[in-house]
């Protein structure tokens, strides 16, 4: 039964997600891989946090449409609403996430699985209070600036701007 704890892509058990700081960020190793171009982190999103997320990008897109103040408001609520329940009902505040992002893509790892994402399915990387959101080709993925350090907030910027360079 060893195959349960398989060695995942970031090099760690799948069954032990390491040490967690209080607000439930680690970017220690990150520091140290910033300068060879890779970010790594931990993630576990907040409720609050991940609505945020979710109220920001879709008032963007409602923005975007030029649809009417009436109906964007209730657009917002529905659509925000909708991401909300979605939040709740898989459990995403209870799942820590290990991230690792570099000049190949997006891996993000948790108890559940491994997602790569490669740069050509990043969308956009677009940049709101709370954090980065990765506009994806099948949904977005939000990266929380409370868990970045100086470094890695610009190297996030760097990446966004090669997403935004590569889209011309």
């Amino acid at each position: 039964m060893t195959w349960f704890l398989h060695q995942t892509p970031l090099g760690r058990d799948s069954a032990t997600p390491g040490p967690v700081r209080g607000d439930a960020c680690q970017g220690g190793a990150a520091q140290a891989s910033t300068h060879t171009g890779q970010l790594h982190f931990t993630v576990r999103y907040g409720l609050s946090e991940y609505v945020s997320f979710m109220w920001q990008h879709a008032a963007y897109l409602i923005r975007r449409r030029r649809i009417g103040r009436l109906a964007g408001g209730w657009m917002l609520t529905k659509s925000t609403a909708s991401s909300t329940l979605h939040f709740i009902l898989q459990g995403r505040s209870r799942t820590l996430y290990d991230f690792t992002i570099d000049v190949h893509g997006v891996v993000r790892a948790s108890g559940t699985g491994v997602t790569l994402v490669p740069w050509a399915d990043v969308r956009a990387i677009r940049r709101y209070s709370r954090g980065y959101l990765m506009v994806l080709k099948r949904g977005t993925l939000p990266i929380p600036l409370r868990c970045l350090d100086g470094a890695q907030a610009i190297a996030m910027d760097a990446f966004a701007a090669t997403v935004k360079a590569a889209r011309r």
